[in-house]
């Protein structure tokens, strides 16, 4: 009798916090939403233009990113007085890239695999609220410490297959990490961000401050953006593919 009685309340402890533990997740989401700001308000940008900085190996770079949201990419790099174009646009994408920095100088057509791992770049604002409107399995992996403060991380696995971690700031909602998994040339590899110095634009907040491991070595690359631009007007031809000279 004592095994039956042990055994029924083991199964109903387990009910019960399989269904705290999934509340929970909700609610880290529901919190995240709130700091983000509203989904109407979000779903009412139809377009932006953001410009940063950052600096590598001692040179100051500027880059600009044009989105017409959910359609369209366009990126310019500037490096010592040249530019480095790579657009999205629909299923396809090219780039143009000077001859100093290994390109033709031409417009070129980007490989499949490229424009599959930026066509996340076509969206904006939060990944995990993205993926979960997408229809992705959300998961709280735990609770931990990180730089000293609390955070959840929650992995993300899309339909496709795809996953990647994000941790939640336990105090604020703001996603203040990420680790997305890369297929580079045939391997699979991390990629991990870190966000800070949100600000407020229009209602909706932005990481001001984005900061990953630098592709040249040596440290990391700190990314500062410097003003953000909601839906201004954006040409189509802006993203077309230029004809060769």
């Amino acid at each position: 009798m004592k095994l039956i009685k042990g055994s029924i309340a083991l199964a109903v402890l387990f009910l019960t916090t399989t269904g705290i533990y999934a509340q929970t997740t909700d609610e880290i989401i529901a919190k995240h939403q709130a700091a983000m700001g509203s989904p109407e308000k979000w779903a009412s940008v139809k377009s932006m233009v953001m410009k940063s900085k950052f600096n590598v190996q001692g040179m100051d770079i500027e880059s600009k990113s044009s989105v017409v949201v959910g359609k369209s990419f366009r990126q310019e790099v500037e490096v010592m007085g040249n530019k480095i174009i790579t657009v999205i646009d629909g299923e396809g994408g090219w780039m143009n890239r000077p001859a100093m920095m290994g390109g033709t100088g031409e417009p070129e057509d980007l490989p499949r695999e490229q424009v599959k791992a930026g066509v996340s770049q076509k969206n904006i604002g939060s990944s995990l609220l993205i993926a979960k409107n997408e229809g992705a399995k959300i998961d709280l992996v735990s609770k931990e410490k990180l730089d000293g403060a609390e955070v959840y991380l929650l992995k993300i696995t899309k339909k496709s297959g795809e996953e990647s971690q994000v941790f939640v700031s336990a105090s604020t909602g703001f996603i203040v990490k990420a680790i997305n998994k890369m297929n580079v040339q045939g391997q699979q590899v991390e990629a991990e961000v870190m966000y800070s110095n949100y600000k407020s634009i229009d209602g909706l907040f932005f990481p001001f401050t984005v900061e990953s491991p630098s592709p040249m070595g040596g440290g990391n690359m700190v990314v500062e953006t410097s003003s953000i631009d909601l839906n201004p007007v954006l040409d189509a031809s802006l993203f077309a593919k230029p004809a060769k000279k």
